[in-house]
């Protein structure tokens, strides 16, 4: 994305998840703040005030501006940003984003070719279109507690902030086509990301199973994923997570280990699936025999997908991320940052940590000499 500049005025993690990936793969990303700072700054451990570990991963190699939208010379000031900017990317629900001037069809006017991205909680088409939304709220909407609870008989939310994350990879895939189709035409457009729209097309995806068809051939369920023996199996030792479910690898592990309770029943995946919270069960007493390792060892021998249960600690230091290169270390104000870097590979344009997380600010004078602004116009 060398060359493609983005006007960022996203907040906490949907749009600023989109944004960082822009980031390392080249895009010079100017993220827009408020003079208190995008909230991120201040929910979690930091070397100092505003600089938290959410907030530096996730806005790593981007430059800072301060700007009062609030203002006459801030809003003039974005405004010659989006002058020559190729997309423009916001957080804000629409109302919101109207009154201050930057709707799609006012920044459109300023700048046709632009690609106008809005991050919501919930599409403008819709009765919800003005409902505050949180990753908490929305998994609470699109059903994964409730999911959870089929697994563990309590409604819980699951331990990482899924729906923002998923919304803000739909907001980077839909961006960068949007784009893509702006290099074939020239034409500029508004795209839409809603967090609830995106989770429940990601919560469907197998559960919408049965009730898709008309008449339902069942529940909106994939019985598999929630049966409540579905877990990481418990050994003499720790625990293994194993998937023995297709035909191939369910004979060579019975065949290798011989459990008392095998049996025709059981001999093929359409009988396991109509049984399949059972089958969890037969496998977890098994487990118990062994070590963690005596496991790994087996079912990697044999082929069939393991792991061990690791902690969000030990992917630090796990072999496999550190023999790709997965972490990168940039030196900062603060000293060494590792970050966790770009996941994909490329043969021709890899992408890489773009540079240090910006203080808040941190390059407004060198944005606005860019725009032949100074300080003093923007106040």
């Amino acid at each position: 994305m060398a060359g493609v500049r983005v006007i960022d005025l996203t907040a906490m993690v949907m749009g600023p998840y989109a944004t960082q990936i822009m980031a390392d793969m080249g895009a010079d990303v100017i993220k827009v703040e408020p003079p208190a700072g995008d909230n991120t700054r201040f929910i979690s451990v930091a070397p100092e005030p505003g600089m938290s570990g959410v907030f530096v991963n996730v806005n790593r190699g981007k430059r800072s501006i301060v700007l009062d939208l609030q203002s006459d010379e801030g809003k003039a000031a974005l405004r010659a940003l989006i002058a020559d900017a190729d997309v423009f990317i916001h957080s804000m629900r629409a109302k919101a984003i109207a009154r201050l001037g930057f709707s799609y069809e006012a920044v459109a006017a300023i700048n046709p070719s632009i690609v106008y991205t809005n991050c919501y909680g919930y599409g403008h088409r819709g009765p919800d279109r003005d409902q505050p939304a949180y990753d908490d709220t929305i998994q609470a909407e699109c059903g994964l507690p409730a999911v959870q609870q089929m697994l563990t008989g309590e409604a819980n939310f699951v331990g990482t902030i899924v729906a923002d994350k998923v919304a803000g990879l739909t907001s980077l895939y839909a961006t960068v086509m949007a784009l893509f189709h702006r290099e074939r035409t020239g034409e500029g457009q508004e795209v839409e990301v809603g967090m609830f729209e995106t989770m429940a097309s990601f919560m469907l995806v197998e559960h919408a199973n049965g009730a898709m068809f008309n008449p339902p051939l069942g529940p909106a369920c994939y019985p598999r994923v929630v049966a409540p023996n579905r877990k990481p199996y418990r050994t003499k030792d720790g625990y293994v997570s194993a998937l023995i479910y297709n035909d191939k690898h369910w004979t060579l592990f019975v065949n290798a280990v011989k459990p008392a309770w095998v049996g025709p029943d059981l001999a093929t995946l359409e009988a396991r699936a109509k049984q399949i919270d059972r089958v969890y069960g037969l496998l977890a007493e098994t487990f118990l025999e062994r070590t963690t390792q005596e496991w790994l060892d087996l079912l990697r021998e044999l082929g069939i997908p393991a792991a061990p249960l690791r902690t969000p600690e030990e992917l630090f230091d796990n072999p496999h991320l550190n023999a790709v290169g997965f972490f990168e270390t940039v030196e900062t104000k603060h000293g060494p940052v590792r970050y966790p870097g770009v996941p994909t590979w490329f043969s021709r344009t890899p992408g890489g940590v773009a540079g240090a997380t910006p203080t808040l600010g941190e390059h407004s004078e060198e944005i606005l000499g860019e725009i032949r602004f100074t300080a003093d116009d923007t106040r």
